[in-house]
């Protein structure tokens, strides 16, 4: 090739680049997030995941890796409180083809977790898989640097930090005060100490932690969603069957595309806003590269 004719196609690319990020991606190659729609939701989430490169694109073998669903509520499955156990139980699985030394299943529940942990199917269900799945254990909470732009450090529980990988897995709700909860909210679930204090400053603090955290690969749960009275629910009449998994690296653009399943503008959410202006990930959707599949 000749050298104008290399300078005209990397200019034209880079052109193309910005004007949207994911224009190239679409004429091939990994797609930003993958989301998968129908029946089952493990066969949902195997997809997706199958989509990105497989489990073998984020863990690696000898891999010790902690799965972090919302097990907030002492709620059925049915009543989308918390992730559908089907879905953490198939990351589990994949995590163990992959090549994982081991799997953890945890969560800090607003709830009791003895009957959080059981009643929303997840514990046996992670269990079954081969995954550890302790309780939050208070002596393993450490006063750790955080260094975010609004919350400098906090109490987390040690196990989310001695692991090499983290797979995030949260359930798609609205929420009272955030407006939703999803990924960048489920954190958290990470967190000891009065979580209450994180209220007054929330946007920020979501934002700060899922810059800490820094998960491998985030599955979100849209199976059923909690469109009202969330984030605990309570009644079947606030549940909707999107029967949909997405996932991706992009937790940013997961969240703005979850924003959109409870029928939010994803621009109109201060905590997304934050997280695109600190370079975290694109709540544009429009720039987000976006492969959909229906089983």
């Amino acid at each position: 090739m000749e050298r104008r004719a290399f300078l005209k196609d990397i200019a034209i690319g880079s052109a193309l680049l910005n004007l949207n990020p994911g224009i190239l991606a679409q004429g091939g190659g990994t797609p930003d997030l993958a989301q998968v729609t129908g029946e089952d939701p493990a066969q949902l989430t195997k997809e997706a995941i199958r989509i990105l490169g497989g489990m073998g694109t984020f863990v690696s073998k000898g891999d010790k890796v902690l799965v972090k669903p919302n097990i907030g509520w002492d709620r059925t499955p049915q009543l989308a409180a918390c992730t559908n156990p089907d879905i953490v139980k198939a990351l589990v699985e994949l995590c163990f083809e992959a090549g994982a030394k081991e799997v953890t299943v945890l969560d800090n529940p607003c709830n009791p977790a003895r009957r959080t942990y059981s009643r929303s199917g997840i514990s046996k269900a992670a269990k079954a898989a081969g995954a550890k799945v302790p309780y939050p254990n208070d002596h393993k909470l450490k006063k750790t640097a955080l260094q975010g732009e609004s919350l400098k450090e906090w109490e987390i529980y040690s196990d989310f930090i001695e692991t090499d990988k983290i797979i995030n897995v949260p359930a798609t709700k609205h929420h009272s005060l955030s407006r939703v909860t999803l990924g960048m909210k489920n954190w958290l679930g990470a967190c000891g100490g009065n979580r209450n204090q994180l209220h007054q400053g929330l946007d920020a603090a979501m934002v700060d932690l899922a810059a800490f955290f820094k998960p491998a690969l985030t599955v979100l749960d849209a199976y059923r969603v909690l469109f009202r009275n969330g984030p605990q629910g309570g009644r079947l009449s606030d549940v909707k069957e999107l029967k949909t998994v997405v996932a991706g690296v992009d937790y940013v653009a997961i969240d703005a595309l979850g924003s959109t399943f409870l029928d939010v503008d994803p621009q109109e959410l201060r905590f997304l806003q934050l997280a695109q202006e600190r370079g975290l990930g694109e709540s544009q959707l429009e720039k987000v590269f976006i492969e959909k599949r229906t089983l």
